[in-house]
């Protein structure tokens, strides 16, 4: 049978703007504060941060903070940190949460930012296109595999309970749903036939919708589903966590790709910029390795091509046409094509 999101999640749709409006804490996200500091002169003085980002970084976010700090441009610099569902963050930012940096699941989280005049719209010139980080999108499933999931196929089967989260909240939930349609068109499938995959997946097997990517993974560890689907970022982290799962990455699957930018509003605008320019850094691409993310220079890619292979069908966003155009062909709050396939499932479809 299946679970809709919890009370608690279905106030994060409805008190969003709310608490964003009061400068609380986003929906379903977590806050803290990391004061960074070194012996180095130069760099930011008594600077405060406030580093709003998608829910499931957060491990790699307090590693990077923590390094950030014995640099001299991390002199001083504090942050304070929340982490929530992409979505419901980027919108939470939108009406008004404080923040200086921003780091979203996906880019036309930033680009509501760039339309609300927040965030500056060159901010993906740089060499890496605005992205500090890769991940693909991988099966969870139970040690030892016992319902023996190798593909996508395998999750439409009969009696197959899959995990995944909203995509009205979560950008984690609509790189697994793009994945999911994209794997079908590379098996040769046409648009409609992709389409009706995703369909029978969504509406006859995923019985669970969490708000975010980490509480969908809560949700699995916790003991329901057969398979989730999610970041392998988020898989190594629970094998490593010693949580009773494997993971498969499948022979077609999608490239994440993870945006961060400045608020250009920030009024401590150098220091912002000097923590993300920090972000493509070797040493930066380094933590995101050891955190499960795939590092985005090349050079220090090629250190883990043994720990991150490449799935033989990897395929990107772009080719299913960007993201502006998926957004509104999929998954526009009126007329996208999954939202009505989640209206028709049952799940909420809240979303802009």
């Amino acid at each position: 049978m299946k679970r809709r999101m919890g009370p608690k999640a279905s106030t994060v749709l409805a008190l969003v703007a709310a608490i964003a409006l009061s400068g609380g804490i986003a929906a379903c996200g977590g806050s803290s504060d990391t004061t960074a500091s070194a012996s180095s002169s130069s760099g930011g003085s008594n600077a405060q941060l406030a580093l709003v980002a998608y829910s499931t970084p957060k491990h790699a976010y307090d590693a990077l903070i923590a390094a950030f700090a014995k640099t001299s441009a991390g002199k001083g610099v504090s942050f304070t940190e929340s982490f929530g569902p992409s979505g419901t963050q980027s919108r939470a930012v939108a009406s008004g949460q404080p923040a200086d940096v921003v780091a979203f699941s996906t880019e036309s989280d930033i680009s509501r930012l760039v339309k609300a005049g927040l965030v500056s719209s060159n901010w993906d010139a740089n060499t890496y296109k605005g992205i500090v980080a890769n991940s693909v999108v991988v099966f969870v499933v139970r040690k030892g595999n016992p319902k023996h999931i190798t593909g996508w196929n395998d999750l439409t089967k009969p009696g197959i309970s899959v995990i995944t989260p909203n995509p009205s909240t979560s950008g984690s939930a609509r790189w697994n749903v793009m994945a999911a349609y994209g794997a079908q068109l590379k098996e040769g499938k046409s648009p409609s036939q992709a389409l009706a995959y995703v369909k029978t997946l969504v509406t006859k097997h995923v019985s669970v919708e969490d708000p975010s990517g980490s509480t969908a993974m809560s949700t699995f560890t916790g003991g329901k589903g057969d398979v989730l689907l999610s970041y392998e970022s988020e898989a190594i982290s629970a094998v490593k966590a010693g949580d009773p799962v494997q993971y498969i990455i499948p022979k077609q699957t999608i490239l994440i790709q993870t945006p961060d930018a400045v608020v250009q509003k920030s009024s401590h605008l150098k220091q912002a910029q000097a923590f993300v320019n920090w972000l493509w850094s070797s040493q930066a691409q380094n933590i995101w390795a050891e955190k499960g993310y795939r590092p985005v220079v090349p050079s220090v890619m090629a250190k883990y091509a043994s720990k991150f292979p490449t799935p033989p069908q990897l395929f990107t966003i772009d080719s299913l046409g960007g993201w502006k155009q998926v957004k509104k062909k999929f998954f526009d709050p009126s007329t996208g094509l999954i939202t009505k396939i989640q209206q028709e499932a049952g799940f909420p479809t809240a979303s802009s």
